[in-house]
């Protein structure tokens, strides 16, 4: 294609993502820069925690993730997509305030995402087909090793934020992003400046100091990290800090001033489902397998399992005010199979002064 039909596809491509309902569109090179060697000092230090994922997809040369042509051969740029996700739902710093009710991170609280963005940049790439014919190209959504905050980054669809999170001026932080590497040569959009400035507010809003410094996460520390990658016990050193989060967490981006004004949603999927925005703990401790397994179908929080939901509910719990309903519920899971779930309710009564045996 000759340049003015490359940027009459662009132009094309935006136009269809938008009737699609993505927010934004961007287009982004394979050349990821520095972003290998920041990646490769973040995985040395031990950043990542049990995500051993993170540190896979090697060549002789580096990290695939890092090199799109290699993990994806014949790559020549990358379409990158942006949607919204912030919905109406319960006031989070409410939320947060309120130590009876479970806090679950806004991205979570409605349908999961990936189902829903992979088959809107599959009908994208099905009508980028209809238009050219048949090409090459390959669909992500934070399912394989892309380093997708990067190639948004420099598409032009926003700047990494000092939490390590991709922030827009107009749209904040609420979103999810996907990708479409393709075997077109379309130009690179240019990046955005970063405009963070002196705030800290992230690093300063982080429970658990996880933002080391400015860009850098440990997500060791990351209650996300905690409460949904974390698969053994959760330190007791950080289980005070938790609060009432049971799944994920919002303190940086709560905190950060881009977010006062981020647009909602239009999808009415991402809406919260079972009042998962306001819930109290306790009645979401009494769920059974069974009933986690039906009312979270469709949802990402399914992923963690029955066993990891209870043993996040019961920190939240031992961080909970003493009061009989709480001491009950913890009493009523004090016998239950697993010891991942026994050992933080035992701890969980311990903070209330209260002995597992009764």
């Amino acid at each position: 294609m000759d340049q003015t039909a490359t940027a009459q596809l662009k132009d094309d491509i935006r136009r269809w993502g938008r009737e699609l309902g993505f927010d934004a569109i961007g287009f982004a090179g394979i050349d990821l820069g520095p972003a290998e060697a920041g990646l490769a000092a973040w995985l040395a230090a031990g950043c990542h925690g049990e995500m051993d994922y993170m540190a896979g997809h090697r060549s002789d040369s580096g990290f695939k993730r890092a090199r799109p042509a290699e993990l994806v051969p014949g790559t020549l740029s990358i379409i990158t997509a942006r949607l919204n996700y912030r919905s109406a739902s319960a006031d989070s710093q409410a939320t947060l305030a309120n130590p009876e009710a479970a806090f679950v991170s806004r991205y979570a609280v409605g349908r999961d995402y990936h189902k829903l963005l992979r088959h809107r940049l599959q009908q994208l790439a099905n009508r980028i087909e209809q238009q050219i014919g048949a090409f090459g190209y390959r669909v992500f959504t934070d399912s394989a090793p892309v380093m997708e905050a990067e190639l948004a980054a420099n598409s032009g669809l926003g700047w990494r934020g000092k939490h390590s999170l991709l922030l827009d001026r107009e749209a904040g932080s609420y979103f999810f992003l996907g990708e479409i590497f393709v075997d077109l040569a379309l130009p690179a959009d240019s990046p955005v400046t970063d405009h963070c400035g002196l705030c800290t507010a992230c690093i300063d809003a982080c429970p658990t100091a996880a933002i080391t410094e400015p860009y850098r996460l440990d997500a060791r520390l990351c209650v996300s990290y905690l409460t949904i990658e974390l698969k053994g016990a959760i330190p007791e050193a950080l289980r005070p800090a938790l609060g009432n989060r049971i799944y994920g967490c919002d303190d940086c981006q709560l905190a950060c001033p881009w977010n006062r004004f981020a647009p909602l949603t239009r999808e009415a999927d991402f809406a919260p489902r079972h009042t998962l925005d306001q819930a109290r703990l306790i009645d979401l401790f009494a769920w059974t397998e069974a009933e986690f397994k039906e009312r979270l179908a469709g949802s990402a929080i399914r992923r963690i399992g029955h066993e990891r939901w209870l043993r996040n509910i019961a920190v939240a719990l031992g961080n909970a005010p003493k009061g009989e309903e709480v001491i009950a519920a913890l009493l009523g899971r004090a016998d239950h199979p697993s010891p991942l779930v026994r050992e933080h309710v035992v701890w969980a009564l311990a903070r209330h002064g209260v002995e597992a045996s009764g």
